[in-house]
């Protein structure tokens, strides 16, 4: 074991020296398909519950079985796949659960428009076909996203791949719900519940979008007389279904109406005014129209005040009220009523458009209507009460902290959770109601009652319900599995801040309650969303939504990948636009290109590592930082922190490996002999330990180039890099030199105009110093040639305690490039003068914005530093 790095890649056995080829270009079309196919043959992302290696596990969120692979996907799988490669190369069993869920609504839209293209509907077909016919569609369409997994490189278990509708999570399903109910944490009752008059069901909050849309606010005079209260009003359809105007207690304009009735216009009834301190007296008019079957506020008066509920609207949301509105669809009515009343003389003012927020069906985009129903309810308190004890007492961590709170602020003031759903795709409600009003739920080994009159429940559970259960479920719950006693609780949940109120919060509800106050997981870890290059949302309305498999066959899923992964920083959005996938797949052409070089030039894992007093400053440079970098790569890691990891990484790669260790390493190479075989072996521990860093982000490229270097099995199953301890601070102190001069140099040689490859006489006037030894790659690096005959020193850098002379006769045309300079280095003067004069105005400054001052600022420091720049390259042009 090389005590250097103390690392321990699998090498091949010893034997004749391997001269390993790579084709001169990376082509991922021609590697990834097969590359991943391979890993599955070979049972690489499987686990087993019965190894003595510590646990890893991490479940997916569950993609829609409608859905297809898109960014937000792409971005999250990504990450969760870098942690579970990373873990396993560590030696953990690693466990990443796969699976889908049945998304009862989108997936019953699905289906019914696809018969609806047959020319029939479900109501056609009869529940129990229709349910045939969907589960038809999900073998033969469903599922799609699971092929574009694999595309992406995902090392998922797919043996164990899972679905919320399958036979053992059903199972769970039925089990968690017969608990809760014995246990008085499930029950029926009519509450206000979102309703889609599209869908026909009550719809889960996460499926409401929220936007402004442009409708009209009436303001409408109720009574009569001196007995006259004006109310405003979006929807004044729902004045039909009014019983009661409501003022504050203590709004002494109204102290004489409260506890008398006034006439509802268009109608023959009188309602009530009541006083209740939910209204507030500075708003509007200070009084509102209460109700309570149309809106959860007016509900909670109505239920404070003994109040009647009476629905107007039906489920399609069409007026049922008696009258000449019978029939009309709601927004056909609004105009209708506010015509008529306007003709009563009802209406006192009329704002439109009125923009106001209106909550929308995510699924059909239909404006939902609030509305009371017969739902079935799981009663949270208690539940809401452990989620939150479970973060407060530290036994699950959420990352990064400070989004503790927002989900503190959700568990904290969380309402009763309705589960019911009027559909025909989902877990059935397992309970049956008897002729005389009977209610029996039946768990999962039970008989449900039979005869005359009994008959199971209609409605169908939340989604979110199932999904809530897929920590334990998926390993076999209600059973006591191996699995559920090696994976659970999972060791980490990665998913976006935009889940944690109604997948996550449910999720630790869940998994608290059936598992003995056991958490689902130990840490919660928190991304942001992908958005376009400007910050945008995406979405197909803006028209600046991606394919991410487009991406994957321009650039290749590895670029793809980086790229998302170097935008990842905890809890915050990530900006994204194509040609940063372009720089990821440039990165790794240039992982493939040096690689390749360096395997032609003999470097190798094969052989003892040469020992430290062998070593050349270089080779103990780039040791030092090597270890340096796994040591950062851990704790990158470990604090989810993918773009630090990532960014440091290629920097790593790119910067010192590729553009300094190897450049440097090219003089020796070239030189031959006993240290060009030393540099070779630490070359091929470099890009070995660099190759096993960079798998769990860009897997592909990686495992190709490190099968080729070490002959291998795979980077999937090596072991993860170890920081030895080695560092060699003087070693990169010389180094640091060495970069110094040639940056300096090279910035010199560009100044004055030079070509990159144009060689150029030099003297380098190191004796003595450290940097002495490096003079040949120095050279070699800046194009330096011997001094000889009649060398002239034109221009003399002092840099780093060292001084290079250079002789530039004859290589530029110093009277034009005088004159550029010259004709640059006014302007910067003109610059400094301008921003100098405008400082030096106090009028000037007591009127500008603070920012406008500190552009000028800006400006003047720009200047001054761009005239100390030209001012130094004229100096060091040759004397004409």
């Amino acid at each position: 074991m090389p005590s250097v790095t103390d690392n321990t890649p699998q090498r091949p056995d010893s034997g004749p020296t391997r001269t390993p080829e790579l084709p001169t270009q990376y082509v991922p079309a021609e590697v990834e398909v097969p590359l991943y196919e391979r890993w599955v043959e070979r049972g690489y992302f499987e686990a087993d519950a019965k190894s003595g290696r510590p646990a890893y596990a991490i479940v997916i969120p569950p993609p829609n079985v409608t859905g297809s692979l898109h960014l937000g996907h792409a971005f999250e799988h990504t990450l969760i796949d870098a942690l579970t490669r990373r873990k396993r190369m560590q030696g953990y069993e690693t466990l990443w659960q796969p699976g889908m869920d049945h998304a009862g609504i989108a997936t019953q839209n699905v289906v019914e428009r696809e018969l609806a293209k047959e020319g029939t509907s479900r109501h056609d077909l009869g529940r129990e076909a229709f349910v045939e016919r969907v589960w038809q569609w999900k073998a033969e369409s469903g599922g799609q996203i699971a092929g574009q997994m694999r595309r992406l490189g995902d090392g998922v278990a797919w043996n164990r791949d899972r679905f919320t509708m399958d036979e053992g999570l059903s199972r769970a399903v039925q089990t968690v719900f017969k608990k809760m109910f014995d246990d008085g944490l499930i029950y029926r009752a009519e509450r206000i519940i979102n309703w889609c008059p599209r869908c026909l069901t009550a719809i889960s909050d996460i499926e409401v979008d929220y936007q402004d849309d442009d409708g009209e606010l009436v303001s409408l005079r109720y009574g009569d007389g001196d007995e006259t209260v004006v109310v405003a009003t979006t929807r004044a359809e729902t004045m039909l279904g009014d019983t009661a105007v409501a003022v504050h207690p203590d709004d002494a304009r109204y102290a004489h109406l409260v506890g008398k009735r006034i006439r509802l216009p268009l109608t023959d009834r009188s309602i009530p005014v009541v006083a209740d301190a939910h209204v507030d007296p500075e708003f509007g008019t200070g009084a509102v129209k209460v109700t309570p079957a149309h809106d959860p506020n007016d509900f909670a008066i109505g239920q404070r005040h003994g109040l009647e509920s009476i629905g107007v609207l039906d489920e399609r949301g069409v007026i049922t009220a008696h009258g000449p509105f019978q029939g009309l669809d709601r927004f056909e009515a609004r105009s209708a009523i506010v015509a008529a009343l306007r003709a009563e003389g009802r209406i006192v003012a009329e704002k439109r458009p009125y923009a106001h927020s209106v909550g929308h069906c995510s699924r059909c985009r239909t404006t939902l209507e609030p509305r009371l129903s017969l739902q079935w309810w799981v009663k949270v308190e208690s539940l809401a009460k452990a989620a939150g004890d479970a973060v407060r007492d530290g036994r699950v961590a959420i990352h990064p902290a400070d989004m503790a709170q927002r989900y503190f602020d959700w568990v904290d003031n969380m309402h009763d959770w309705c589960i019911s759903r009027q559909l025909w795709w989902g877990h059935r409600i397992p309970v049956w109601h008897g002729p005389d009003g009977e209610t029996v739920c039946v768990g999962p080994d039970e008989e449900p009652p039979g005869g005359e009159g009994w008959a199971q429940d209609t409605d169908v559970l939340d989604t979110w319900f199932s999904s809530g259960l897929w920590p334990f479920s998926t390993l076999g719950w209600p059973e006591q599995t191996a699995d559920l006693e090696k994976f659970y609780p999972n060791s980490v949940l990665v998913t976006g801040y935009d889940l944690m109120f109604f997948w996550i919060a449910r999720m630790m509800m869940f998994g608290l309650y059936a598992m003995d106050g056991v958490p689902p997981f130990r840490t919660i870890a928190l991304h942001g969303m992908v958005r376009d290059e400007f910050g945008k949302k995406m979405s197909k309305s803006f028209g600046n939504t991606v394919n991410p498999l487009d991406w994957m066959d321009a650039y290749g899923s590895d670029a793809v990948r980086f790229t998302l992964a170097r935008g990842a920083n905890p809890g915050t959005d990530v900006p994204i636009g194509e040609d940063w996938v372009q720089a990821s797949r440039n990165f790794a052409n240039k992982i493939w290109n040096a690689t390749r070089f360096a395997l032609m030039n003999g470097a190798t894992v094969e052989g003892e590592f040469p020992p430290v007093e062998r070593l050349s400053a270089a080779d103990r440079w780039i040791l030092s930082r090597l270890n340096t970098v796994v040591a950062e790569a851990d704790a990158y890691y470990d604090d989810y922190q993918f773009a630090k990891l990532s960014d440091a990484l290629y920097h790593f790669a790119w910067d010192e490996v590729f553009d300094w260790y190897v450049e440097l390493s090219k003089t020796t190479f070239f030189a031959g002999g006993e240290q060009a075989a030393v540099s070779a072996r630490v070359l091929g521990e470099v890009l070995d330990v660099t190759l096993r860093l960079l798998h769990p982000v860009v897997p592909f490229v990686t495992e190709t180039l490190w099968t080729t270097l070490t002959g291998g099995e795979s980077l999937v199953v090596a072991d993860w890099p170890r920081d030895s301890g080695f560092r060699d601070a003087a070693a990169e102190a010389e180094i640091a030199l060495v970069r110094q001069v040639v940056t300096e140099v090279r910035r010199f040689r560009s100044d004055q105009g030079l070509q990159p490859g144009q060689k150029v006489p030099a003297r380098f006037d190191a004796a003595g110093t450290a940097l002495a030894p490096h003079e040949a790659a120095v050279r070699q690096l800046l194009r330096l040639q011997p001094e000889g005959d009649g060398f002239s020193a034109t221009a003399s850098l002092p840099v780093a305690g060292v001084t290079v002379a250079l002789d530039l006769s004859g290589t530029i045309d110093v009277a034009a490039e005088r004159k550029r300079l010259t004709k640059d280095l006014a302007a910067a003067e003109k610059e400094k003068s301008d921003a100098g004069k405008k400082l030096g105005n106090e009028a000037f400054l007591a009127k500008a914005p603070d920012q406008v001052v500190e552009k000028i600022r800006g400006r003047l420091a720009t200047a001054e530093a761009d005239i100390a720049r030209i001012r130094a390259q004229l100096s060091g042009l040759p004397q004409e």
